[in-house]
């Protein structure tokens, strides 16, 4: 089983519906909204002049997002579709971000040259099976003194079943998880049917991972919230932060990591 080829289809055909889909929000964009997030924004910063490689950027609208705030931005992704949907839009808006189809693994292979930022979010470690890989990925594309902002779903999140209800899988990393599912987190009605592979990373193999690479860690945070609609069962207790209806505890549901390359 190639789990590349296989998710690589299926973000393909996510792709084609998410470009058209209310949750991504794409005629705002292209009125000039900055579809990121505040975790991520305060943690940014400044980015004018800024050059940044934005990995796993499906089709392109936070890395446009930030070359509208004046970055220098590369977006790298494994679907073709997102590729060439990111391409498009760029042209669109005028903007120059750069972005790059390939495998995350095998960037290296593809782009040269050093980042003042590397940046991830939502979604973006469960399809890679090895996490110290991507560190060192990472590390390889940092400045001295660059840094390395991180956003995403706790993986505390990823064990639950599909309606947020049973704990069905193991928090700490065992085998992947293959799943056939009809629709998208973005549309559940969309006509689409796709199978994954995915890999729940505990928050300790994260963090040695990206210890064992040589960054130093400089601020971890945890979150009661979801900046994100795409969970069954969520209501909007304040404007973009999600919650479980059904839970009556705080429970953790996104982390941000800060961590700076030696």
């Amino acid at each position: 089983m190639d789990y590349r080829e296989l998710n690589k289809k299926a973000w393909d055909q996510k792709t084609e519906q998410h470009a058209h889909s209310e949750f991504y929000e794409l005629d705002a964009f292209l009125t000039g909204k900055n579809v990121l997030r505040s975790i991520e924004l305060d943690l940014l910063g400044n980015v004018k002049g800024k050059k940044i490689l934005h990995l796993q950027c499906h089709f392109g609208l936070d890395s446009l997002s930030l070359a509208r705030m004046g970055a220098e931005v590369t977006g790298v992704d494994l679907s073709d579709k997102a590729i060439q949907q990111a391409k498009e839009l760029n042209e669109r808006i005028g903007a120059n971000a750069t972005f790059i189809c390939c495998d995350l693994y095998d960037l290296p292979k593809h782009l040269e040259g050093q980042f003042d930022i590397v940046f991830t979010s939502y979604g973006t470690i469960g399809w890679l099976p090895d996490l110290n890989r991507w560190a060192n990925v990472i590390k390889h594309f940092l400045k001295p003194n660059g840094r390395f902002v991180m956003v995403d779903f706790h993986p505390f999140i990823w064990t639950f079943d599909d309606d947020m209800k049973e704990i069905s899988y193991d928090y700490f990393k065992s085998n992947p998880i293959i799943e056939t599912i009809k629709g998208t987190y973005a549309d559940r009605n969309a006509p689409i049917e796709t199978t994954t592979v995915s890999w729940n990373h505990s928050l300790s193999d994260l963090l040695n991972s990206i210890l064992t690479a040589g960054l130093e860690l400089r601020s971890f945070h945890e979150y009661d919230y979801s900046p994100y609609n795409c969970f069954k069962n969520l209501i909007e207790r304040k404007e973009n932060e999600f919650v479980f209806e059904h839970v009556s505890h705080r429970i953790p549901m996104a982390y941000s990591i800060e961590a700076v390359a030696q």
